[in-house]
């Protein structure tokens, strides 16, 4: 086992990797930007280190730099949580070259899995069902509309380099593709450092459910079971529970047979996510994820296997002691994305200082967050603020019990989703569990209307009035009592 690992990433993850690493004994180095001088996984971890201004370009995406703190911290190994360089192929790399031990799959594995037309490929050789579409990217919009009209519309545009729903577009007829086309490349440019496109057909309201999978360096792959994931805004999960409520033990066979084979296509080790949209009774794949899971908890919850220790254990050469048959669900887990957002108004992102923050408790809840009072959230990186999880026998003590979390949860001092994820918890067809990509959009009434403009006005001059009122009461109770002081004690300098 590693001595001291290097936790290459910031907020609720590196919270999650400094506990996973304190539970096997290992210890544990942060690093932190400036405005994370406080952090409470600066706070948290054995040792921290400065590794640069606010920007992520300017800290947390510096490889070298951290690679470098790495040795002078005497670390063993590096875990790049998710996000910024986990699925960077030549950070991997680079943390091998240096003589440390990367946590995490192989370059090699990284690079074919983070290109998604060579992903699309190798799937489809493993006998993975893929979406109908393109295996390589289309150099211009002509190549585009004449594969458009081989797979027929409405189709997708999907970022070649990356996910995370940066450089896709919707597509319902030709007359729109060479502007999305546009939009598209310049989104992938901006988000990956390269423009290309591929498409796939559009599926018009599939669910989305991944499979959770584990390999080691010993030739053993197992998966842990599916994640719905369907409760999503601009292809960004909201909502994710395991298992999915869509999902037969059956269906759950083949699905969780197709992600093993997908690993072993690509020679993969250590934990990851094969995604895919269901419609109808089939399944396709999206696309794997070759890192933790801002959802892992759900599946802790049902199975009770520490994903990210076995990510550190895979990593120090360690054999799974356990096989497929071993693993079994139980009963249900939900999990909310708390976010700094406000959903009412597009998901506007929310800055500012948290002034007061209560933490809901009790059996079967678990709070996966790095926030505390006096934090400040900066506009620097990703408003997730922490991660609402709970467990019951069945979906519906999950959701009885999320909601009376939901309202124990307090965050004040900036706007944050929490009355999003109470409103959904009470929709009856999510709790009837007729979920797909598309149920955002049809339930509008999730999110409250903006109030018109002259009703804005007119409450804030009722706040102004009544504000007023209570000053000039304030004002009159002060002088009654000083009325009542005998004279002496009111015309003297006395204290």
């Amino acid at each position: 086992m590693f001595r001291r690992v290097l936790v290459a990433n910031r907020g609720e993850i590196a919270v999650r990797v400094i506990r996973a690493c304190r539970d096997l004994g290992v210890e544990s180095v942060a690093v932190y930007s400036d405005v994370d001088r406080t952090a409470p996984h600066v706070l948290l971890a054995d040792e921290a280190y400065p590794i640069g201004q606010a920007p992520a370009a300017a800290s947390y995406l510096r490889g070298d730099t951290l690679i470098e703190v790495a040795r002078r911290a005497g670390c063993d190994a590096i875990h790049p949580g998710y996000g910024f360089l986990a699925e960077r192929a030549d950070f991997a790399a680079a943390v091998e070259a240096a003589g440390l031990v990367f946590i995490g799959p192989p370059a090699t594995a990284i690079a074919a899995m983070g290109e998604k037309t060579e992903a699309r490929r190798r799937m489809g050789e493993a006998g993975v069902p893929i979406v109908p579409g393109t295996l390589n990217p289309v150099p211009g919009v002509d190549e585009a509309k004449e594969a458009a009209a081989g797979i027929g519309y409405p189709i997708m545009l999907k970022a070649a380099a990356g996910g995370g729903g940066k450089g896709m577009r919707v597509v319902h007829g030709e007359s729109d593709l060479a502007a999305a086309f546009g939009l598209a490349s310049a989104e992938a440019a901006a988000a990956f450092g390269d423009g290309a496109i591929f498409i796939e057909k559009f599926l018009d309201s599939p669910r989305h459910i991944e499979i959770q999978v584990l390999a080691d360096s010993h030739g053993n792959v197992v998966h842990l079971g599916e994640r719905e994931c369907s409760i999503q805004r601009r292809h960004q999960k909201l909502i994710e529970e395991a298992p999915s409520p869509a999902v037969s033990p059956e269906l759950r066979a083949r699905m969780g047979a197709a992600a093993v084979a997908a690993c072993r296509a690509v020679g993969y080790r250590n934990a990851g996510t094969i995604e895919f949209l269901v419609q109808g009774g089939s399944f396709y794949f999206l696309e794997m994820n070759t890192r933790i899971q801002v959802e892992h908890p759900v599946t802790e919850l049902v199975t009770g296997v520490d994903i990210v220790q076995w990510q550190i254990r895979i990593a120090a050469g360690e054999a799974l002691d356990f096989g497929q048959d071993d693993v079994y669900w139980n009963g249900h887990a939900i999990e909310c994305r708390i976010t700094s957002e406000d959903a009412d108004r597009g998901f506007l992102p929310a800055t500012g200082r948290i002034n007061h923050i209560t933490i809901p408790a009790g059996l079967g809840v678990r709070w996966d967050g790095a926030i505390a009072n006096a934090t400040e959230v900066s506009p620097y990186y990703d408003p997730l603020l922490g991660k609402l999880i709970v467990h019951g026998a069945d979906r519906a003590s999950a959701i009885l019990r999320m909601s009376r979390a939901l309202a124990e949860l307090e965050v004040v001092g900036v706007e944050t989703t929490v009355d999003f994820h109470r409103r959904v918890m009470n929709e009856p067809e999510f709790q009837a569990g007729q979920l797909d990509i598309r149920y955002l959009e049809r339930h509008p009434e999730l999110f409250a209307p903006a109030a018109p403009e002259e009703v804005l006005r007119a409450v804030a001059l009722a706040a102004a009035l009544l504000e007023e009122e209570r000053r000039e009461h304030s004002l009159r109770r002060a002088e009654s009592r000083a009325s009542n002081v005998p004279s002496a004690w009111r015309q003297q300098a006395w204290r």
